[in-house]
């Protein structure tokens, strides 16, 4: 039987997350309220590429976090590490893009909350922090322990994500006097993250055994499906689930090794492509800023 039909018994609210669409309807509503008709006279409307973008990325937030896809990554480790690489190195870049430079000067003008900002998205504190708390993540006895208690994984997950918010920052600030990267270091900046990340999907890429309890012990990984179906849901059929082998033929080494291998693979394409964009452009400038020969020159040759 297909691994969607299956999915069928942890019913609708499981599957496309109605409670979690209504907040991203609420947050889309929100920003064309304070961009539209809240805006006040000096405050620009957003570009058409501003509102794609942000857009763009709520569409992307419900596919990773309300749609079938979170579900699916609580039974298959694939489908978790395709859900971290696009709701950390994605997600946060759509969402900086899409909110015009005015918002973002009231962000960083807000008292305390400026203070930590400003540290936070240093490029160096931000570097280190955002790819040490990923890789702390994934150590199985943190994970394992995340996966098990709601609080905990709403707490660290979203704590994750804000630091990829403060990585990306140094890429892509919007704020010019906060625009503290060359092209070049910019371009570093990138290779960097990818160094630092590749650590932790070694470790699972090249790990010979099952790494997580939660994929693994069958009680583990129904405390953790308990973090995305309804508890009465989950009470009916938990007698006739023996574990994630139920949904997937693939051995869990494979899915395991398969994720990691997912995870480098996205990650590489997504840094290749920012890197491309911001050599291509530095590139493009620095060739509009050359001075023509002079004409009596182009004259002589």
């Amino acid at each position: 039987m297909p691994v969607w039909l299956e999915l069928q018994i942890f019913g609708f609210r499981a599957l496309w997350s109605p409670y979690y669409l209504i907040f991203i309807l609420a947050m889309s509503a929100l920003y064309f309220y304070i961009t539209g008709p809240k805006r006040k006279q000096g405050e620009e409307r957003p570009t058409i590429g501003q509102q794609i973008m942000f857009y763009a990325g709520m569409l992307l937030l419900y596919i990773v976090k309300g749609s079938p896809v979170d579900l699916l990554s609580h039974i298959m480790f694939t489908a978790h590490m395709t859900q971290m690489a696009l709701y950390y190195l994605l997600f946060p870049i759509l969402i900086i893009k899409g909110i015009p430079v005015w918002i973002w000067h009231k962000v960083f003008a807000a008292p305390v909350v400026s203070s930590i900002l400003k540290v936070m998205t240093k490029p160096l504190v931000s570097l280190i922090v955002f790819n040490g708390f990923f890789s702390i993540y994934h150590m199985p006895v943190f994970f394992d322990y995340a996966k098990s208690n709601e609080m905990a994984h709403t707490l660290i997950t979203t704590f994750i994500l804000l630091t990829a918010f403060f990585m990306w920052w140094s890429v892509f600030s919007p704020i010019k006097e906060m625009d503290r990267l060359s092209p070049i270091l910019k371009i570093g900046f990138i290779f960097a993250n990818g160094v630092l990340i590749t650590p932790a999907c070694g470790l699972i890429i090249f790990a010979g055994t099952p790494l997580y309890e939660t994929y693994t012990q069958s009680g583990a990984w129904l405390q953790a499906m308990s973090l995305c179906v309804p508890g009465d849901v989950l009470a009916g059929i938990s007698s006739s689930l023996s574990g994630p082998e139920y949904f997937t033929p693939m051995p869990l080494v494979e899915d395991q090794q398969l994720g990691g291998i997912i995870m480098k693979i996205t990650q590489e394409i997504i840094f290749g492509v920012i890197i491309a964009q911001i050599f291509f452009s530095w590139f493009n400038r620095e060739r509009d800023t050359i001075d023509p020969l002079p004409a009596h020159a182009q004259t002589e040759s």
